[in-house]
């Protein structure tokens, strides 16, 4: 009986949250890195260099350290439904703003703006992924949940093209109607939160009584059994040499991350392609991805191991940096940039699994929005490095591997992580 029950509990939990939440990351992904759409013809139209667009794309995540921590608290505090609703709200308005950007320093001060807004979304959902699913379906849950970036990038991309092509439509430049069309979705979709999110299982009233009671039972047991072992304080959360570590894994991917969100399109047109051919071959690498991601994520659940599918991954798309660094034709930089995109999705969903095994309660919620924002740094070292070392070097090969380098430290960050858990619960049964 418990066991159809939790089937069915679940089933139900996972159709009602999760394409709702993923459509919330696809709007916000799409949001966060059309920029790298906009400078097709924005950089031109404001007669910015590659170091001016580097530097402004990738300053949102300086807004985005600062407030993701505080965010996440008051989001554990208040629920998911109204802090959600109130990121959304704010961040569709200021990307919308976007469309009037006059020059390098209105660019820069709402791209930190931007960040600002929307730091404590990610975490935030990550967050309350682990008030609805239990521990054994997260990483499943999380691939799902992800794979919207991706997607949003295989949709986004064309779409964004074919804004562009509204050049001189009432006066305004293609990329203003990029940038004013792709915010409104944020802001209905903010409204639309405050009623159709749920903040705990004991208020979902769309569960019957039974699949209500299994799931809070189920949750408080797995609670309560993180109380004996994990740390669950505040200041655990952001002190915990663990967090620390995993921050600056995940610095290595949101480089890798950003690098194609930002200039993957940049790359692909130096072949000589035309906007909408970008558009449709930047497509093709994450759509691959998504596959490779879910089916990685369900791999790292079913075999419970964490560690060597991170590693493997951030291995994978470093070397698909350095291909791309030396491809030499459209196909061989679509496949390398396939290899990135794969890597990079993939490794996220298991690493996302890591915290949560040893951090509990107010220390999940620091030690997520932590890991999320120092790590997101990388979303600013990242475009920044690509933008110089090409206007030093007149080519995308450096900057790639750079990133390269960042992603191969991560994969060793990540085994020395393991290899320390391993020794302190040695520690631990030796003690006991």
């Amino acid at each position: 009986m418990d066991g159809s029950l939790e089937k069915a509990t679940m089933r139900r939990v996972m159709w009602r949250l999760v394409p709702f939440i993923c459509l919330l990351y696809f709007i916000a992904f799409i949001d966060r890195v059309n920029i790298g759409f906009a400078a097709l013809t924005m950089n031109k139209d404001l007669g910015f260099s590659s170091a001016v667009f580097g530097f402004g794309a990738g300053v949102f995540f300086f807004g985005y350290f600062l407030f993701e921590v505080p965010s996440n608290m008051v989001l554990d505090k208040v629920g998911a439904r109204l802090w959600i609703a109130r990121v959304m709200i704010t961040w569709g308005l200021i990307s919308g703003a976007f469309a009037f950007v006059q020059g390098e320093y209105s660019f820069y001060i709402l791209r930190f703006l931007l960040g600002a807004a929307e730091a404590g979304f990610f975490p935030g959902i990550i967050l309350y992924l682990t008030y609805w699913f239990p521990t054994r379906y997260r990483a499943g849950v999380v691939s799902l949940f992800m794979a919207a970036a991706p997607i949003s990038v295989v949709l986004g991309s064309p779409i964004s093209s074919a804004l562009l092509g509204m050049e001189g439509i009432l006066g305004l430049h293609g990329w203003q109607w990029m940038f004013l069309i792709e915010a409104a979705p944020a802001v209905v979709l903010g409204v639309v939160v405050l009623f159709y999110m749920t903040d705990r299982p004991e208020k979902a009233r769309w569960l019957t009584d039974d699949q209500r009671a299994w799931l809070v039972a189920e949750m408080n047991a797995e609670h309560a059994r993180k109380q004996v072992v994990a740390k669950h304080g505040v200041l655990a959360g952001m002190t915990d040499i663990r967090v620390l570590a995993l921050a600056l894994v995940y610095f290595g991917t949101s480089a890798g991350l950003y690098t194609l969100g930002i200039w993957a399109p940049q790359i692909i047109k130096s072949f000589g392609l035309s906007t909408m051919a970008v558009g449709f071959l930047n497509g093709v690498p994450p759509t691959i991805a998504v596959v490779a991601m879910i089916l990685w994520a369900r791999h790292s659940d079913k075999t419970r191991e964490r560690t060597w599918h991170v590693v493997i991954a951030c291995l994978v798309a470093a070397a698909g940096l350095m291909l791309a660094g030396g491809a030499s034709s459209t196909v061989a930089v679509i496949a390398a940039l396939s290899l990135v995109n794969v890597g990079i999705s993939a490794a996220k969903p298991p690493l996302w699994a890591m915290p949560t095994m040893f951090l509990s309660g107010s220390a999940a919620a620091v030690g997520i929005a932590t890991i999320n924002s120092i790590g997101n740094l990388g979303g600013f070292v990242g475009p920044w490095a690509i933008g110089w070392l090409k206007d030093q070097t007149g080519g995308f090969t450096a900057g790639l591997v750079f990133v390269a380098a960042l992603l191969v430290l991560s994969a060793v960050v990540t085994l020395i992580v393991a290899r320390a858990g391993r020794r302190s619960e040695t520690a631990d049964a030796v003690a006991h």
